[in-house]
């Protein structure tokens, strides 16, 4: 077989709760992968997988980052986002949170970055269930819903299912069993309705799980056994073994300690095969829990100590302090039972020195999480600033500049200058501008020229043409510039017969004899930025030159233009008139024509 093929067998294996076959297979694709990175890189990552849903935390670090040195040496950033979130899940394990929520960010970064939404959404899920374990449920709470919102977005009925439920697990860890409920029985509802067996088991055994803390047994025993028999099913050890040991727990409250004992026993034997040492540690306990019971038949002390002993052995190797106090404060009690007050103490003692530590160290998280929280609080303020202040700017430079120049100079691009083949420009001037200025009061004077240069920009957005500047009365406009067209002539004539019949209406309107004089012609030009501290853009050539002289050399409420915009307009629906042979200053002899409306 192929590293590849076997790569394919252990994800199926580790599907499927085989952890210890999925692991073997795995390590046998590493053996003849040598020269194969790609499939190195997956037989790593289902390594780390596998290590992590064993509580094998150090051999999931050694895995994740064999895995995550091969994605740098193959720039491959969408297993290494993965990767990261594994790492960060490790770290979550081990009750690390600092460099849980390191991993998850860097991940979470990673996604973003990748436009990875559906990956985004499950690392934010995970920094959820991160804040549910430090019972920072409102950050838990906040985590969901951002991700419940990505997962809804995609139209991913499956993770927002999931998210669904981790809510529900929120409230359960707040005793809100009905809210709890509530939203279990909604997750619920999606799976079924997907046909995600494994996703509606899951959900049935926590609505299972709070049956059992609400001391109704028959409604636990129903949910349990139901997602027990679809995990077993689905060949789902692990989960099977997780609601085993739940069941066993429903018969140890009712205080029926054979069954307990059965089901913690069976529990036991699942993790053992597939090599979860923390189930094997807590059911190890909880077995031991069951043989102290003065009420059971088998009630034997030397029994329940055996057990313990060997749950606080695991525990100890696996580092999870939480629980090693639990242990030790069973011992104690158990010692105390027998009247052995030395190891009760010494057992007591260790139990109020790690209660300690772990309270000093949860507190420890929470203010670094705190503080690394307002970081980022204050990181995101500082994001949404510079996005303002760059929407400000980029608004700004697209009124001061053609949105195409002005997206070059955001690009960084400097020294911006094209030459144009072919393009048409227009001047126009207001006739008799400097007599009506002077009668003019100068507010009223800016208020007439704005407005009616406003309704000009207004017919360059609808007729696609770009105005290049106005200096005083004048008004500059271009057609195939910077954004380069064929029919730039055309745009262009048309500008100019609405620009005239707009200066006709608005004259009426403010009862002013204004008239346009506009000039046009075609012919190449160079368009280029000018400035460093204040942007213009700003075009130039003999073209340039001659269509100003165009508009000098005009009539009053008539379009002039040359013979070669007449020849880039070919043969259209505009009626010109020839004008004649003319004396334009700095050119000469010119045959110039009319463009009169359509």
């Amino acid at each position: 077989m192929t590293a590849e093929e076997l790569n394919d067998i252990a994800i199926d294996l580790y599907i499927h709760s085989r952890f210890v076959e999925a692991a073997a297979v795995a390590k046998e694709a590493l053996s003849i992968s040598e020269n194969e990175q790609i499939q190195r890189l997956r037989a790593w990552k289902i390594l780390g997988n596998i290590a992590l849903s064993g509580s094998n935390y150090t051999q999931a670090l050694d895995f994740y980052g064999n895995a995550l040195a091969i994605c740098e040496f193959l720039n491959d950033n969408s297993n290494a986002a993965k990767i990261t979130m594994g790492i960060g899940d490790v770290y979550r394990g081990i009750f690390n949170f600092t460099k849980a929520l390191n991993y998850y960010e860097k991940a979470l970064s990673l996604h973003e970055e990748l436009g990875d939404k559906r990956g985004t959404a499950n690392t934010i899920g995970n920094m959820g269930i991160m804040y549910k374990d430090l019972c920072s449920n409102d950050k838990a709470l906040e985590c969901y819903t951002k991700a419940l919102a990505i997962h809804e977005e995609l139209g991913d009925e499956s993770g927002a299912a999931r998210v669904t439920g981790n809510i529900g697990n929120v409230y359960s860890n707040l005793e809100m069993y009905d809210k709890a409920l509530e939203y279990y029985t909604k997750a619920l509802a999606i799976h079924e309705e997907l046909g995600d067996e494994s996703g509606a088991a899951r959900v049935t055994g926590n609505i299972g799980a709070i049956y059992t803390v609400l001391c109704t047994p028959d409604k636990a025993f129903e949910y349990l056994q139901k997602a027990l028999t679809a995990h077993e099913e689905l060949g789902e050890k692990a989960l099977v073994a997780m609601v085993t040991g739940n069941i066993g727990t429903v018969y140890y409250n009712n205080c029926i300690y054979d069954k307990a004992l059965e089901n913690y026993s069976k529990a036991l034997a699942i993790y053992e095969v597939i090599g979860d040492k923390h189930g094997v540690a807590i059911n190890t306990g909880n077995i031991g829990g069951v043989y102290a019971k003065v009420g059971f038949e088998g009630h034997d002390l030397l029994k329940a100590e055996k057990y313990m002993l060997k749950e606080l052995d695991i525990l100890e190797e696996l580092g999870t302090k939480k629980s090693l106090c639990g242990t030790h404060k069973a011992l104690a009690e158990l010692y105390k039972s027998q009247k052995r007050w030395q190891d009760a103490l010494q057992h007591f003692e260790k139990f109020h020195d790690l209660e300690k530590e772990v309270k000093s160290e949860e507190a420890t998280k929470q203010a670094q999480q705190m503080e690394h929280r307002r970081k980022i609080e204050e990181a995101e303020r500082d994001r949404q600033l510079k996005i303002a202040r760059h929407e400000v700017t980029m608004s700004l430079l697209h009124k001061t500049l053609p949105p195409s120049i002005a997206e070059r100079l955001m690009d960084g691009e400097k020294n911006i200058a094209d030459k144009f083949e072919s393009v048409s420009i227009l001047f126009a001037d207001i006739v008799g501008f400097t007599p009506l200025s002077a009668r003019t009061e100068p507010k009223r004077m800016v208020e007439l020229l704005n407005n009616l240069f406003t309704r000009f920009d207004k017919l360059t957005i609808e007729y696609n043409v770009e105005r290049i500047k106005t200096i005083g009365d004048a008004y500059m406009v271009v057609s195939g510039a910077p954004e380069q067209c064929e029919d730039h002539a055309e745009r262009l004539a048309r500008f100019a017969i609405a620009m005239l019949e707009e200066t006709e209406k608005f004259a009426e309107e403010v009862g002013e004899d204004i008239r346009m004089r506009v000039g046009i012609n075609t012919g190449e030009a160079i368009g280029a930025v000018v400035g460093e501290t204040k942007f213009s853009y700003d075009l130039w050539s003999d073209a340039v030159n001659t269509a100003s002289r165009m508009e000098s050399h005009g009539e009053p409420g008539k379009i002039h233009c040359t013979e070669d915009f007449v020849n880039a307009l070919g043969n259209t629906e505009f009626p010109i008139i020839e004008r004649g042979e003319m004396d334009i200053k700095g050119k000469g002899l010119m045959k110039t024509y009319f463009l009169e409306k359509v």
